[in-house]
This record gives C-alpha cells, sequence and structure tokens, in this order.
C-alpha cells in the first residue's frame, strides 16, 4: 500500500490515478470492456468481484447493514453511513462558493456545475440546456411523456427511482423524519426543514413588490406571479392555464374522467385525495377548526379563516372598475363578470349562459324537473336550498301548520 497518499499509478488511456496497482488494473476493465464476474441468476456481468457481490443481493434481498435510529437496512456500509446524515445532520462536504453542504463529495462535484455556466447537455428538442447529463434525460421526458419507474401498488409511473421511492412511502406510511418541537413526521427532510419554519416563524424570501414574506423559495416565486399573471402550463384540451404543474395535472382528470380516489363507505370517486378527506367528513360529521368568536366549526381552515371575516369586515380583495370589496378572491372573481360580461358556463339543452357554474347547474333543473330540497313540514320539494327556506318563511306555511293542527 502507498501510505504517503501519493496516486502514482496513472491511466494510460484517461490520466486517472490510483494510489494501489490492484485499483489501476479493476479500473482497466472499463476501457477494455472486459466483464470476467457473472451472476449465475441473470447472466449480467461486472468487472469488479464486489459489484457482483452488490448485484447478487437484488436476487436474494440481503440487506445486512441497518440504521440504529430508524431500523431501515441497506446493501452497503457505505449506504448506510450516507444514511446515518440524515438522522446527525452531518453534511461535511461544503461548497466554496454559497457555502451549501451535501452529505457525499458526488453531490457536491455536481453541484459546483451551478456557479460555473458551462451547460453542455442540450436538448434536441427545445435547445434548452443543462449542466448534467442527467438532468437532460430527465427534461426530455417531457417530450417522450417517458415515466419508466412503477409503482407495483397503484400503478402509478414516475420519470425517476427517487420520485418513485417518495412515492411508495404513501403505501407504507413511512415518514422517517421527525419535528423535535412538536412530533409531526414527514417523508421528506425538505419539508421537515420547512415545517420547522413554522416554530421560528422565519421567513426569509421576500416579495419585491409588496413585501409580503414566505418561509419558502418555491412559494414566494409561486406568488409572484400573482403579480405578473404568468401561468405557464396550459391545458391542450380546453386552454385554461395554471401557476403550478401539480394543479394543470389534477385540472386534466376533468377532461379523463380519472378519478383514483375511492370513499370505502359510499363508493363515491374523486379525483383529487383532498376532495376525497372533505366527502368523508360527511361520514364522520368531524368539523375540526372552531371559530374562536361564535364557536362554528369548519371542516376545512380555509373556510374558518373566511369565516373569520365576517367578525372583523375584512374584505381583501377589491375591484378595480367599481371599487367593491370582497372577503374571498372567488367572489371577486365572479364580480368582474358584471364588468366583463363574461358567462362561461353554457347550458346544453337551451344554450342559455351563466356566471356560476352552481348557476347553471340550478337552471339546468327546469329541464330535468329536479327538486332535490324537500320542505320537512309540508313535504314540498324546491330546486334549492335557498328557495326552501324562503318557502319555511312564507306566511302561508304558517298558516298552513295552524289550520292542520
Amino acid at each position: 500500500m502507498n501510505h504517503t497518499g501519493d496516486k502514482s499509478f496513472k491511466c494510460s488511456e484517461c490520466d486517472k490515478c490510483f494510489r494501489q496497482k490492484s485499483d489501476l488494473e479493476k479500473h482497466k476493465n472499463i476501457h477494455m470492456g472486459q466483464k470476467p464476474f457473472k451472476c449465475s441468476d441473470c447472466d449480467k456481468r461486472f468487472n469488479r468481484k464486489a459489484h457482483l457481490q452488490l448485484h447478487k443481493m437484488n436476487h436474494t434481498g440481503d440487506k445486512p447493514f441497518k440504521c440504529s435510529e430508524c431500523e431501515k437496512c441497506f446493501k452497503t456500509k457505505v449506504n448506510l453511513q450516507l444514511h446515518e446524515m440524515i438522522h446527525t445532520g452531518q453534511k461535511p462536504f461544503k461548497c466554496a462558493e454559497c457555502d451549501k453542504c451535501f452529505c457525499r463529495k458526488s453531490d457536491l462535484q455536481k453541484h459546483k456545475k451551478i456557479h460555473i455556466a458551462h451547460k453542455p447537455f442540450k436538448c434536441s428538442q427545445c435547445d434548452k440546456s443543462f449542466n448534467r447529463k442527467a438532468h437532460l434525460q430527465l427534461h426530455e421526458m417531457n417530450h417522450t411523456g417517458d415515466k419508466l419507474f412503477k409503482c407495483f401498488q397503484c400503478e402509478k409511473c414516475f420519470k425517476t427511482k427517487t420520485i418513485l421511492q417518495l412515492h411508495e412511502m404513501i403505501h407504507t406510511g413511512e415518514k422517517p423524519f421527525k419535528c423535535t418541537e412538536c412530533g409531526k413526521c414527514f417523508r421528506r427532510r425538505s419539508d421537515l426543514q420547512n415545517h420547522e419554519m413554522i416554530h421560528t416563524d422565519h421567513k426569509p424570501f421576500k416579495c419585491s413588490e409588496c413585501d409580503k414574506c414566505f418561509r419558502r423559495k418555491a412559494n414566494l416565486q409561486l406568488h409572484k406571479m400573482n403579480h405578473t399573471g404568468e401561468k405557464p402550463f396550459k391545458c391542450s384540451e380546453c386552454d385554461k392555464c395554471f401557476r403550478r404543474k401539480s394543479d394543470l395535472e389534477k385540472h386534466e382528470m376533468i377532461h379523463t374522467g380519472h378519478k383514483p380516489f375511492k370513499c370505502a363507505e359510499c363508493h363515491k370517486s374523486f379525483n383529487r385525495k383532498a376532495h376525497l378527506q372533505l366527502h368523508m367528513m360527511n361520514h364522520t360529521g368531524e368539523k375540526p377548526f372552531k371559530c374562536s368568536e361564535c364557536d362554528k366549526c369548519f371542516r376545512w381552515k380555509k373556510c374558518l379563516q373566511l369565516h373569520k371575516m365576517a367578525h372583523t369586515g375584512e374584505k381583501p380583495f377589491k375591484c378595480l372598475e367599481c371599487d367593491k370589496s370582497f372577503s374571498q378572491k372567488g367572489n371577486l372573481k365572479l364580480h368582474k363578470m358584471i364588468h366583463t360580461g363574461e358567462k362561461p358556463f353554457k347550458c346544453l339543452e337551451c344554450d342559455k349562459r351563466f356566471c356560476q357554474k352552481a348557476s347553471l347547474k340550478l337552471h339546468e333543473m327546469v329541464h330535468t324537473g329536479d327538486k332535490p330540497s324537500k320542505c320537512s313540514e309540508c313535504d314540498k320539494c324546491l330546486r334549492s336550498k335557498q328557495s326552501l327556506e324562503l318557502h319555511k318563511m312564507a306566511p302561508c306555511h304558517h298558516f298552513y301548520f295552524v289550520w292542520h293542527f
């Protein structure tokens, strides 16, 4: 062994240097294409015995190295040591340019390319350039639509193995990153770090337009689109645009009719998990968000926040045409249609148009004859809950009951 730390054994093909002659000999196999170590299970070949032994674990399922913190197991000691840094927070490799730290030297070397403007990997479809080949390959999937990694639980497909592994935690319920303040657990370390800012109230990302602050840079960038009006993700079916790709993907389910989230109680299906969770509260009667002013309870935190504005009188959304203010952004959008004359919701029976989808649905009952709101006192049926309430207040309604009783 070379004890001086010198790398005196140099490869004549690529100039890579090694401390030991045996390491150089093993390395030469890469250039020669020689792979003398063959797997007896699948005939795959390797240029190193250690690589073959590691590969065999795919067949046997062996993971002999176990984490003492969370009991997760790994094939190699190196992978275990890298994993343990998650629990210790250790990141020994620091970037000299921006002070960002990494667990692995290879991750630091990849990161350093960000500071170098050179982007040698160019997309042939759209001329976008990247500083890593892996990033180019991932980007090219946007053009091809390829999603190579499939979940065996729900058959959903993903572009990268990392995203698949993260998704699989939904099925296993695994959340290895725990907040020391409140005990809440997360699938990703980055999600834990973002959550921890709630306890510190640290919001380092400030909007230059309105001085609003955010905990995450991604949230600031998303917020800035409110000022610019930018919505880069467009639906190919109806041309509706969105700020986030995830919002577009959720919207596209409307056109495909895909509803993967099914209620175990009544078998009703939904295209969003949040909608299923909200629906489940109909069965449980759960309303976890309580108003401190009047004790009224709500299913969603957002509904509680909107309700609180009734007590404060706050109406932050103002119409620039007539200065009328609203407590909800959605109500402002509906109001603006008065000025623009826009009526996007059309009846397929008679071509009558409406500003609101709810108004269209109510109108469609004229054609179908549906009257879902029934009076518990006299069994009269009406089209809307509002009509039912007006019916109950009518003097003739009260007279009906005086006469009968």
